[in-house]
């Protein structure tokens, strides 16, 4: 799953734009409150909080002073920063040779290799940390089997080793498929000019190659950054306190709603992430990595020999074989009856399953509840942001795009800490609001709304509106040309962006670990982080940990189905365009 940064609509289609009509102002006012409310105001709080002296509510920067002369949250800033870096580096090393071989040889099984390569991001992180112990903790498969034969073990997942490891392994397919996608791109006369040159193997790889693809890598690497930020559970799990989210995490929980230091964490997590985002797209400034056609029909593709083809498939299945263990380690886990001290468990059993459809079931209701409505929130908003950018006239109008996608560099933590401090003081009915689910949903929502929005904005893009203008000319109204022009053309963007909100919300659990008050109200990805908290309940959580994996590739699955149906109906669109709906 990608995301591109929002741009300017393109020329002709403004020209095309309408005057602005009551009803779009209304529309744009409408999303304009509830951006303010589920983004704006909970991260201006967080910030007004972290400048403000406790008490008396007066400007002041000795929170911030505190913070940088307090070792532990020094150390927590340097560990994160540390952590998203090595991070970005085990994900180029597992991400990069995937990438060349699939797009640079005629390698067999290549799309099999690219769709198991996407399988990490369908398990929650911190899931995976708990499945990778398994295999690669002090206590694991791999570790009792090389002190069995040779008397070592390697310290995988101890400390920050076992972060940067779970993430790298986790977070690894934004890199890969954006790479793939800008390899894919390249002019073929660029490689066959530089080999005219006598530039060839590795040289043509480091001095052509790879830079004409650094825009894909960089987008890649960035978002694998900002993620490690987000992530909350996963330092939890393996006992990690010293990095910014738990740390921020632990003094709202620990001390209180009113610690402003809590506050000054999620302030530079906000600074750390939007930070990232600004100098990748610093990096990128004043280089032209245009080629003469749009594609140049890819990268030349040549067979690999004998020798080639065996180090190739040895490197391959090696880089699945770790990057899938976790799922094999999930499963396993789900139905064993003990898993302990041993490479493998003592027997199976589907005990675990029954206990999760019996007792846990709640969780299971509650996320198809909370992702659906977020998943609805997140399509209607996007729907309507994409057409006030794209078609009306509203002065502006690029902000509300650029606010909804500035979500994706808020940490889930910082909107946690947001709303408990802005609604935790309103009643609604004698009950503090941000303790009721709905707040859950709204953050669900916020969180992913730019997933949705980028995918209703793609496809009303490849929309003409010369179609929509023939419909007012046969008589349609502005609001009966969306409803039966506009909404049919791009329903297929439009269920590709619920499934993409549906199956991300699904698990998601920074935002949510902060909302959840009670356990009538707690959602999956609350429930497996509950499970996991104890051995005694890891069979448990792992049978809810597949079941949360097959949830989501469900959907993934899904959205894939769909945006290939959308392509094949927009290609037969453009070959015998027609106008549905325009008079009926």
């Amino acid at each position: 799953m990608t995301l591109a940064l929002p741009t300017t609509a393109p020329r002709e289609k403004r020209a095309g734009a309408a005057a602005a009509t009551p009803g779009q102002w209304v529309v744009a006012l409408a999303i304009m409150a509830f951006l303010l409310v589920a983004l704006v105001i909970p991260v201006s709080t967080v910030v007004y909080v972290a400048f403000t002296e406790k008490g008396t509510g007066a400007f002041t920067l000795v929170n911030f002073v505190d913070f940088a002369r307090t070792d532990l949250f020094v150390r927590a800033t340097w560990n994160s920063v540390w952590a998203a870096a090595m991070t970005v580096v085990l994900a180029t090393v597992l991400a990069l040779p995937l990438a060349v071989v699939t797009t640079r040889y005629r390698f067999r099984g290549a799309a099999l290799v690219q769709t198991l390569g996407f399988l990490p991001l369908i398990m929650p992180p911190f899931v995976g940390a708990v499945a990778m112990q398994l295999f690669f903790g002090r206590n694991g498969t791999i570790n009792l089997l090389l002190g069995e034969w040779f008397d070592i073990s390697i310290p995988f997942m101890e400390g920050l080793n076992g972060v940067i490891f779970v993430e790298g392994v986790h977070y690894f397919p934004f890199i890969l498929l954006n790479l793939s996608t800008a390899l894919r791109t390249i002019d073929r006369s660029m490689e066959e000019a530089a080999q005219n040159l006598g530039s060839s193997g590795l040289r043509l790889f480091r001095r052509i190659v790879f830079p004409l693809a650094m825009p894909g890598y960089v987008a890649g690497a960035s978002l694998v950054f900002v993620k490690v930020f987000d992530d909350l559970a996963t330092p939890l799990l393996l006992n990690v306190k010293d990095m910014l989210a738990p740390q921020a995490y632990l003094r709202i929980t620990s001390i209180g709603i009113a610690d402003p230091m809590g506050y000054v964490i999620a302030v530079v997590l906000v600074l750390l992430s939007v930070g990232a985002v600004v100098l990748s797209m610093l990096a990128m400034r004043g280089r032209d990595y245009a080629t003469v056609q749009r594609g140049g029909g890819g990268l030349d593709t040549r067979p690999l020999r004998r020798g080639e083809r065996l180090i190739a498939w040895a490197v391959v299945l090696a880089i699945l074989a770790l990057v899938l263990a976790p799922h094999a380690a999930l499963l396993l886990l789900s139905l064993a009856t003990v898993w302990s001290y041993s490479p493998l468990p003592d027997g199976f059993t589907l005990a675990h399953y029954a206990r999760v459809f019996g007792d846990s079931s709640l969780y299971i209701t509650n996320t198809l509840l909370y992702a659906s409505l977020a998943g609805l929130i997140d399509v209607v908003l996007g729907t309507a942001i994409a057409y006030l950018v794209l078609r009306a006239k509203l002065p502006g109008r690029q902000w509300l795009d650029w606010t909804a996608m500035a979500a994706v560099a808020v940490p889930g933590v910082v909107i946690g800490i947001g709303y408990l401090r802005a609604f935790y003081g309103i009643d609604v009915g004698g009950v503090p609001l941000a303790t009721l689910w709905i707040v859950i949903v709204l953050a669900l929502a916020v969180r992913r709304l730019p997933y949705a929005l980028r995918a209703c904005y793609a496809a009303l893009q490849q929309i003409s509106v010369s179609l929509e203008e023939a419909a007012e000319n046969l008589g349609a109204t502005k609001a009966r040309t969306l409803r039966r022009v506009v909404v049919p053309l791009i329903s297929g963007g439009m269920l590709a962006g619920f499934i993409s909100s549906f199956a991300t919300a699904s698990v998601e659990l920074a935002a949510t670990l902060m909302l959840v008050q009670s356990n009538s109200d707690a959602p999956l990805a609350y429930g497996l982080y509950v499970f996991m908290q104890s051995p005694a309940g890891r069979g448990p959580g792992a049978a809810l940990g597949v079941i949360a994996v097959v949830l989501v590739a469900v959907c993934t699955f899904l959205s894939h189905l769909v945006v290939e149906r959308q392509h094949r109906r927009q290609s037969r669109d453009v070959a015998a365009p027609t106008i549905p709906g325009a008079t009926g």
